[in-house]
């Protein structure tokens, strides 16, 4: 194909993709998220388009900045930017106008001036040590081992049997292990070798003799340089001021020795091919079944993953009862002197200065409690721009988060289902974070990713789609990119659970649903922060304890038929007119957005309610272009929405009459109480496994960081003159968020 028609090809393509972002016709539904991954496919069969195919978006990108066509921006950045990812043979000074371009996006708001400065960051780097990004993608997510590049992911993909059918989940277990039976450590060795040469050599570089050579290599040559490769990759990219020439100069020394002298730039006569496709191998992903409390499991390492001895097992499903939890504090032997205590795993590490070792001589009682740095919590302490309602904000990249410990690890989570799916997990996620509060070993040293792919009831069912994936809808209206690539994978989920499965490994195929799970995982990379509410239920019996527990999405509330008796907890009121429903009491505070606090009682007669905490229409959004100021905290920019369905009583001459109108207000928490004999049954996040029957009273209010409080302790670090220890007071605990990765974040 000549190269104008590889243009004009890839151009319809890419105008395919603008248009299906552009436009909600019913006709482009249907083929929402084949158009970019067709894109990719085209370029990933040839590797000679690539260069072709990133100036085309760079064009386009120019083209939306000049015409101010924002919602373009991001889906185009993401594209490009994974082209570059696997693509060689592109020049400076693309590289250069890509970074420059990206530069030019800082001056806008969130969440373009974040996509972007993550990008330039990629960008820097790739510009003068090629291959990089490929590199260290492979590495992590295959983990590879190798002494300078430590950083390792895993993939853990959960379904809930009871929510997935029983299809669903054999074929995408089918698709995962079809597609990784041929990734073995030693192909992946190959393509980072292939890679590396090929993108920092371009056209001197013979890619099929390489490819023949590597094939015919055994293991030990193989991990000879691939070793080779990679020190001499991330050791220059390790460098203050990089060099392209010493860069290029040292991968052809190792091409030579690995193909002879007359593989050099000016001599042999080696035949120039086309050049060899190099995949990016999927990320290695390993498939649970959601069997209960569990949200992140680590099995001892074997060959797959090498973890440190703190991070070797994580399984919440044998986590301790809640009431077991609360005790933080362990029993000591010492004599009573802080410097006598050894240094536990479970301290923090101190500061190494001279001034915190004279302080450390200081008297303790008996009990030795853990004390953490209370601004020190996650995610509730990230300072990403807080909004009315969601909160978006930068990932937890690698990095150091306390002194001394590192990062290295990242956990992706991604979660199959639908708005109950999504219930357990907060559930799970409480629960972990608890746990944090006892064993403070998991978030220092790992960065956890959340995900969500909805994966809803199939057609016969479809009356209860949107029900059961409004937070799917809310995902995929603050971000079209989600909404294209993500929310449209359920049907096409569930067309390859009704396909016959395929015995032939043999042929190679091109696995849909992998592809986009993967570029998802790879490329979303902006969380958008959920308030987790907790509610504090009541029960009639006054010999049942109260409990508690979390909800995420929805709280809905029902009157049930039955009634307590006389002497039950809430007596009923006198002069209460018989009707439908129950006489309830609320108190509440109003969610203004002048952050007074305004508290409200009143009683009604209802039939129902339902307390929702995701926003149902894009007026609600308001998530990163208000930034109040920094000392605000995000509890006092996060409400629910109460939909009270009311009974209205009136007087004619046909005698007394009821009819229903539905009352929405917004509130912070709210306290709600049955005051005649009617009960309560209540419903958290759509889950008929999450329902207390016989309620006379419940309390909702934001679920705080379980590590944080109200609460006065002498934390061990120093003020800034660095002389005296400080008494930390918290006054208000911080809000507990649960991120879920976009592509984008709110979009405004």
């Amino acid at each position: 194909m000549e190269s104008s028609d590889v243009e004009l090809d890839l151009q319809r393509s890419v105008q395919a993709v603008l248009r299906e972002l552009s436009t909600q016709a019913p006709a482009l539904q249907s083929n929402q998220g084949m158009w970019r991954w067709s894109l990719h496919k085209k370029v990933e069969r040839d590797p000679g388009k690539s260069p072709v195919l990133v100036r085309i978006l760079l064009r386009e990108l120019e083209k939306a900045e000049s015409q101010d066509l924002r919602h373009v921006i991001i889906p185009l950045l993401h594209t490009v930017m994974y082209v570059l990812t696997k693509a060689t043979g592109i020049t400076e000074e693309l590289y250069q106008r890509i970074y420059a371009f990206c530069t030019r996006l800082l001056t806008l708001p969130t969440p373009y001036c974040t996509v972007a400065l993550d990008c330039a960051i990629r960008l820097k780097t790739e510009t003068a040590v090629p291959g990089t990004l490929y590199q260290r993608m492979v590495i992590a997510e295959q983990n590879l081992t190798n002494e300078l590049y430590p950083y390792q992911e895993r993939v853990f993909l959960f379904v809930d049997p009871e929510l997935v059918s029983a299809s669903v989940c054999s074929a995408l277990l089918l698709e995962i292990e079809a597609a990784q039976a041929q990734q073995t450590p030693e192909t992946c060795m190959r393509h980072v070798v292939s890679h590396a040469l090929q993108a920092a050599l371009g056209e001197a570089c013979h890619a099929g003799a390489l490819h023949r050579k590597l094939q015919a290599s055994p293991r030990r040559t193989l991990e000879h340089y691939f070793h080779a490769v990679v020190a001499a990759v991330e050791q220059m990219a390790s460098e203050a001021s990089p060099s392209r020439e010493g860069h290029v100069e040292r991968l052809e020394e190792i091409y030579c020795s690995l193909l002879g002298p007359a593989a050099g730039r000016c001599g042999g006569d080696l035949v120039q091919e086309r050049p060899p496709s190099i995949p990016l191998p999927s990320p290695y992903i390993t498939f649970h079944l959601w069997t209960g409390k569990e949200l992140v499991l680590f099995l001892r390492p074997r060959s797959q993953l090498r973890l440190s001895a703190d991070l070797e097992v994580l399984d919440l499903q044998g986590l301790r009862p809640d009431r077991e939890l609360a005790r933080v504090s362990v029993l000591s032997t010492d004599s009573g002197i802080e410097r006598d205590l050894p240094t536990g795993a479970d301290e923090l590490p101190a500061p190494s200065s001279p001034e915190t070792e004279r302080a450390g001589l200081q008297r303790k009682g008996g009990i030795k409690k853990r004390a953490w740095p209370l601004d020190f919590l996650m995610p509730g302490s990230w300072d990403g721009p807080p909004g009315l309602h969601r909160r978006t904000g930068r990932p937890s990249g690698d990095g150091e988060m306390l002194p001394g410990v590192s990062r290295l690890h990242t956990a992706r989570v991604l979660v199959l289902g639908d708005d109950r799916m999504l219930g357990r997990l907060a559930q799970a996620y409480h629960r972990l974070r608890k746990r944090e509060t006892q064993k403070f070993c998991l978030t220092p040293r790992l960065s956890l990713q959340l995900y969500y792919i909805p994966v809803l009831a199939p057609e016969p069912a479809a009356s209860r789609q949107p029900e059961l994936g409004e937070l799917a809808t809310f995902l995929g209206r603050v971000d079209p990119w989600y909404q294209s690539n993500v929310n449209t994978l359920c049907p096409a989920i569930h067309k390859l659970a009704e396909m016959p499965p395929s015995l032939d490994t043999s042929r190679t195929v091109d696995p849909f649903i992998l592809d986009v799970i993967t570029y998802y995982i790879r490329m979303g990379t902006q969380p958008i922060y959920f308030q987790i509410y907790t509610v504090k239920i009541f029960f009639s019996d006054l010999s049942q304890d109260p409990t508690e527990d979390v909800f995420l999405i929805e709280l809905k509330v029902k009157i049930q038929d039955s009634k307590f008796p006389k002497d039950g907890f809430s007596p009923r009121r006198r002069g209460v007119a018989e009707g439908p429903g129950a006489e309830l009491s609320l108190c509440y505070q109003k969610a203004l957005l002048s952050h007074r606090p305004q508290e409200v009682t009143i009683s009604l007669r209802a039939t129902g309610l339902i307390l929702k905490a995701i926003p149902a229409s894009d007026t609600e959004v308001s998530g990163s272009s208000h930034c109040p100021l920094p000392a605000a905290p995000v509890t006092d920019h996060t409400c629910l929405n109460v939909n009270v369905t009311e009974v209205v009583k009136s007087s004619n001459l046909a005698g007394k009459s009821f009819s229903t109108v539905t009352n929405t207000f917004r509130t912070k928490n709210i306290q709600i109480q049955s005051q005649d004999q009617r009960l309560l049954t209540l419903s958290l996040d759509k889950d008929d496994q999450r329902t207390f029957r016989d309620v006379v009273r419940f309390e909702v209010a934001p679920c705080p960081e379980p590590c944080s409080g109200a609460q006065k302790s002498k934390a061990p670090w120093l003020n800034l003159h660095g002389q005296q220890e400080v008494e930390a007071i918290k006054a208000k605990p911080k809000p507990l968020l649960m991120p879920i990765n976009t592509f984008s974040g709110i979009v405004q």
